[in-house]
């Protein structure tokens, strides 16, 4: 069974791992996640006490499986993430559909996101979901130590509307 909710205070360690072990996932295609993860986790753990009130919680079976945010309380996405053990129940499909209700509800008029361009699992995810993808960024990521090309995506709240560029 599902369950969207809003964070809890008290919560922020759970959702740090959370947030850390799908971060790994993702950072895969890259690597260097193992050297990061030591300050990915204290970013995690930071964000999630200090921003708890703008992140929206997803439950599998009463267990906290995923998180997503909008740390600005706008039309942004800045964190999305189901944990690697629970993908597979659309339970990102769920969680994606609650903030975008949320965003709609502002009265905002489309939702976005970025990610790095090789993360082509979440990419697809978004695309599936509506999303095209509108820019595409080169970055020097000194902690990498190179150039990380990152996309940006959304989705109009508009009925009908679509946009951005063709296949990535």
């Amino acid at each position: 069974m599902i369950g969207i909710r809003n964070a809890h205070e008290g919560e922020a360690e759970v959702l740090s791992e959370i947030g850390l072990r799908a971060w790994q996932r993702a950072m895969a295609p890259i690597g260097e996640a193992d050297a990061m993860a030591s300050a990915a986790r204290n970013a995690f753990l930071n964000f999630a006490e200090t921003r708890w009130l703008t992140i929206t919680v997803i439950e599998w079976n009463g267990h906290v499986a995923g998180w997503a945010a909008r740390e600005d309380l706008d039309e942004s996405i800045s964190d999305f993430w189901i944990d690697p053990s629970f993908t597979g129940h659309g339970l990102g499909s769920a969680l994606l559909q609650s903030v975008e209700k949320e965003v709609a509800e502002q009265g905002l008029d489309k939702v976005t996101m970025q990610t790095h361009a090789e993360n082509n699992e979440a990419i697809s995810f978004f695309k599936k979901n509506g999303y095209a993808i509108h820019w595409l960024s080169i970055a020097y990521n000194p902690k990498l130590d190179r150039d990380v090309p990152s996309v940006g995506l959304s989705k109009s709240m508009a009925t009908g509307a679509e946009g951005g560029y063709g296949a990535f």
